[in-house]
């Protein structure tokens, strides 16, 4: 069976414009405590738990994962943007008629076991997971009403994908969040408003806000991942309105977050925390809550056949991202991209399952934890967190006469030092030019429990 171009043909113009002029603003409107503006929006404090969890998956899974080169951006860079690259894969590879939609019926989550997937987030010591449900493509991960034959139940997989990962995702006490892009590249009414310079909202009003109250209804996902947004002002997409009910009515008004990616120039400035832009690493220390998100391919979000070694980040590259995102009080969300059949390929589970050993060791310096009056030793690799009064160093290059210097602790005469996964103390002293001397453990190096990256608790110290 041939599926469309994905125009919405079937559905009719006559009906998506009787679908925008509905009621769907009046659902907006409300009287609880966060009115639908900035100044009130972004007064509401940061649920708890998101700063607490620190380590995060995301997942990059749509019908891109099918032609799976290039990136998770196919379609555009081969209809919108014409990219020879991608005409000629196109055309040594598929036949001449073969359209984007073609390739909805070949992502089947064959071998999707969400169970299997929520095992492997749970090893790799992930406190929340955060999935497509919508991209810029437009395909759906679950079976909106907005999204007619263009949703993971009516084509391909034939299964909730969002609501079947969520129900594994959830069992094992693991907050699950949904990736929502506001806009569609292709979709006619986007492209109506998008011609007449956003003063019309037709495709916000039959789209995407009827689908996020859709997903909030039927998954109440403890995060919003907001993306899509740099086309158009918050005023368009109705972001004050639809986050007001969000934290005033909605099932999920009291522990869900949200991004920062709300309309053009609200990234870094409104929202609950901010993501400022894709791979964000901020100079100094933030004064707002932050999130680093990062991918094991560096070169793409969603899955890749043509990947290769060098494109894959290494353990310890992941683990310093972690260690320094998390020093400068961010969360890091470690991004995958499964197979159009939904698997996890070898190597990103490798990755991540290296994550999780490294934490099961070294946890207590990050989950939960502050960053310090220093968040790092200058021209080091050696970053700090907090707890209390305790300080963790967390050191990246083992020294080589084995003595690591600190010149930010002070120690005191209840001065403690030991290293996280070696059951005793070490010994220390001070010295004028160097700082605090630690004298770390002499091991042989199968005997550390982790290969790169130790941690140093210290009390006592100032």
């Amino acid at each position: 069976m041939r599926f469309p171009e994905i125009k919405w043909r079937a559905v009719g113009a006559q009906l998506l414009m009787l679908l925008a002029l509905g009621t769907v603003g009046s659902a907006i409107r409300n009287k609880g405590c966060y009115t639908p503006d900035w100044p009130s929006l972004d007064s509401r404090p940061l649920p708890e738990w998101f700063d607490k969890a620190k380590f995060g998956v995301f997942v990059h899974w749509g019908v891109y994962s099918v032609p799976s080169w290039g990136s998770e951006w196919f379609w555009w860079h081969w209809k919108g943007q014409g990219a020879p690259q991608y005409q000629s894969f196109m055309q040594n590879n598929y036949p001449p008629d073969f359209t984007y939609a073609d390739f909805a019926p070949q992502f089947t989550a064959h071998f999707f076991n969400p169970d299997e997937w929520a095992d492997l987030f749970l090893a790799a010591g992930a406190k929340y997971v955060v999935l497509t449900a919508k991209h810029h493509e437009g395909f759906t991960n679950w079976p909106s009403p907005r999204s007619w034959n263009w949703n993971s139940k009516d084509v391909g997989p034939h299964r909730d994908l969002v609501g079947d990962l969520g129900t594994a995702i959830r069992k094992r006490n693991i907050r699950y969040g949904l990736y929502y892009s506001l806009l569609e590249w292709f979709h006619p009414l986007y492209l109506h408003d998008k011609k007449n310079g956003f003063k019309t909202q037709y495709f916000v009003t039959a789209k995407s806000i009827p689908e996020l109250y859709d997903l909030v209804n039927r998954y109440k996902p403890d995060l919003i991942w907001s993306d899509g947004d740099w086309e158009s002002p918050d005023t368009y997409w109705n972001s004050t309105g639809f986050l007001s009910w969000l934290y005033n009515v909605s099932p999920v008004k009291s522990e869900v977050v949200v991004n920062d990616r709300w309309g053009v120039n609200c990234s870094c400035h409104h929202g609950g925390y901010y993501n400022c832009e894709d791979k964000f690493k901020p100079s100094s220390l933030p004064g707002h809550k932050w999130e680093m998100c990062s991918s094991i391919d560096k070169l793409s979000w969603g899955y890749r056949r043509d990947i290769v070694m060098s494109d894959i980040a290494d353990e310890a590259e992941i683990i310093s991202e972690l260690v320094q995102t998390v020093s400068m009080g961010g969360n890091y969300l470690l991004n995958i991209g499964p197979t159009k059949d939904g698997l996890i390929v070898p190597v990103f589970q490798e990755r991540l399952l290296a994550v999780g050993k490294w934490l099961r060791i070294n946890g207590e310096a990050i989950y939960a934890s502050k960053p310090w009056r220093m968040q790092s030793e200058k021209n080091t690799s050696l970053c700090y967190t907090s707890k209390g009064s305790t300080v963790y160093a967390i050191f990246l290059h083992w020294p080589d006469n084995g003595v690591l210097s600190l010149k930010s602790p002070q120690a005191t005469s209840t001065t403690q030092i030991m290293m996280l996964g070696i059951q005793k103390d070490l010994k220390w002293s001070t010295s004028p030019s160097e700082g605090l001397l630690i004298y770390l453990p002499q091991l042989s190096p199968s005997a550390f429990p982790v290969e790169f990256g130790w941690t140093i608790k210290m009390t006592g110290v100032k």
